[in-house]
């Protein structure tokens, strides 16, 4: 490679220099790149590309051993991959400037808001810092980039009205006994999906659920719950031990995409908009601060009495 580069200089200045001169530039050419190694670029960005994608791969798995769920892991990953392809430079080399320019350059086109915005300068700024603490880099780039202010919106809760428009178009059982599961308990999804029928304590109207980070704690369920849950389990005949499984064979254990699209549906034909799992969460931590109940931002949202 290096021969070859030298040649194509001595060819483009053989026009203007005599035999003596090419001579002497030939000697000195051969003399600066002695010590030189010349690569292609193509070369050179592949290599690059492989240091960030090990980096990258890198952060993740130390987030999953920090007990990130795969769904949280799966959008750091996909959000970081996007930036590091749009960027395409060398990790150590990406510069506060370079980063800003992606956030403005993606807000612009894809019309985002400041919300979505923000959430990637975190996730941007997660992975810098933990570059940094593990000695990758000399210092986050992120760290120049402020928060971005957003104004606060009230987001919308289920009123008594609409939770009893939803539990009218469930269509059978099951939907009706996961409706009324996600308002009285106010469940994570992620939570949900991986509860088995012998999680649920009957008598004492609760279960034991894994949140974030492994930590283990007790929901409860009022009355009407427990009737519809002992009506949908008794109306089943396959011998899955998750508590909620598909309504066909192979009666499979729902997954959060399919709790999410059946609530989603549920919402739609009840005339009901924005209507989601996380929904019931948030209507059930403001109904008990409207009750009075205090909320620990250093726990769960709140244990809910039997």
């Amino acid at each position: 490679m290096k021969t070859r580069f030298i040649h194509n200089i001595e060819t483009n200045m053989k026009p203007y220099l005599n035999e003596k001169q090419l001579i002497k530039l030939n000697t000195t050419l051969l003399e600066l790149f002695k010590d030189i190694k010349i690569v292609p670029m193509e070369d050179l960005n592949n290599k690059e590309s492989e240091n960030n994608d090990i980096l990258l791969l890198n952060f993740i798995s130390a987030k999953r051993v920090e007990g990130y769920s795969e769904r949280t892991l799966s959008y750091y990953k996909t959000t970081l991959e996007k930036m590091l392809k749009t960027i395409n430079k060398k990790i150590n080399s990406i510069t506060a400037d370079d980063l800003r320019n992606y956030l403005a350059n993606y807000k612009e086109e894809t019309k985002s808001s400041k919300i979505t915005i923000d959430n990637i300068r975190r996730i941007l700024s997660s992975f810098f810092s933990w570059l940094e603490e593990e000695y990758y880099i000399l210092k986050n780039p992120v760290r120049r980039i402020h928060k971005i202010k957003t104004g606060k919106v009230v987001k919308e809760v289920l009123t008594d009205e609409n939770f009893e428009i939803l539990r009218d178009n469930c269509e059978n059982i099951r939907d009706l006994a996961l409706v009324e599961l996600l308002n009285s308990t106010g469940i994570r999804v992620g939570e949900l999906v991986n509860l088995n029928i012998e999680d649920i304590k009957f008598n004492e109207r609760e279960c034991i659920v894994l949140g974030k980070g492994n930590s283990e704690r007790e929901v409860y369920f009022d009355v009407k719950t427990k009737i519809h849950l002992l009506k949908y389990l008794n109306s089943r005949n396959d011998d899955n031990e998750a508590l909620l499984v598909s309504l066909k064979k192979p009666y499979t254990r729902l997954t959060t995409n399919g709790i999410e699209t059946r609530i989603r549906k549920i919402g739609r034909d009840s005339k009901i908009k924005k209507i989601h799992p996380h929904k019931f969460r948030r209507t059930m931590a403001t109904t008990a601060i409207d009750k009075g109940c205090q909320l620990n931002k250093y726990k769960d949202y709140l244990v809910m009495y039997k």
